[in-house]
């Protein structure tokens, strides 16, 4: 009999009935696994905020790491912009970070290559270096139409709507500098 009156005792029509939550939105439909869970962002040791970077909309993102790793990431509801939510692409953005597919090294295919090498940052960012050099000077017009321009055709830039205002500001500044005049954004596209 006693058996029979704990089982009936966890029976949640039991419970709903017979405790304080007759309606059956709270502590009446747990079970008692239910009851044990913790949320996920329990054991962080901190929160950054983010902004997620699939689209134009920029969502603010909460991102929960622990032991310098990122563990989960969920919607800001401090955001203006989404409050909280976030879509289906947003809400899986942890795998960018640790997804399996996620490349850690540079891979880069030559010309007419057909297989990826991997290259270490230095020389990948020599090499870009050396493009952006090439380019400029392969583009570079001191005059146009007699009036004096000085700028290059060889380089131009379009940048990520999800970028706040302050990386715009050095993206147009930086590109300004090496003299490109074509530099837009996805926003305005």
């Amino acid at each position: 009999m006693r058996r029979v009156r704990t089982w009936i005792g966890h029976w949640p029509a039991y419970r709903q009935l017979k405790g304080d939550d007759p309606l059956g939105r709270g502590a009446a439909a747990k079970s008692g696994r239910s009851g044990r869970l913790g949320p996920r962002v329990a054991s962080a040791e901190r929160v950054v905020k983010s902004i997620c970077p699939y689209c134009a909309v920029g969502c603010g993102q909460n991102v929960y790491v622990e032991d310098d790793r990122v563990t989960q990431i969920e919607g800001d509801p401090d955001s203006p912009v989404s409050r909280g939510r976030l879509c289906p692409k947003g809400s899986a953005s942890l795998q960018l970070t640790t997804g399996s597919a996620r490349e850690h090294e540079v891979l880069y295919r030559r010309p007419y290559g057909t297989q990826w090498e991997r290259l270490d940052l230095d020389t990948a960012m020599d090499m870009i270096t050396d493009r952006v050099i090439a380019s400029r000077r392969a583009g570079w017009q001191w005059e146009a139409d007699g009036a004096r321009t000085r700028r290059t055709l060889g380089i131009a830039s379009l940048g990520g709507a999800t970028l706040d205002n302050e990386e715009n500001y050095l993206i147009k500044k930086l590109f300004t500098a090496l003299g490109a005049i074509q530099i837009e954004n996805q926003a305005r596209i």
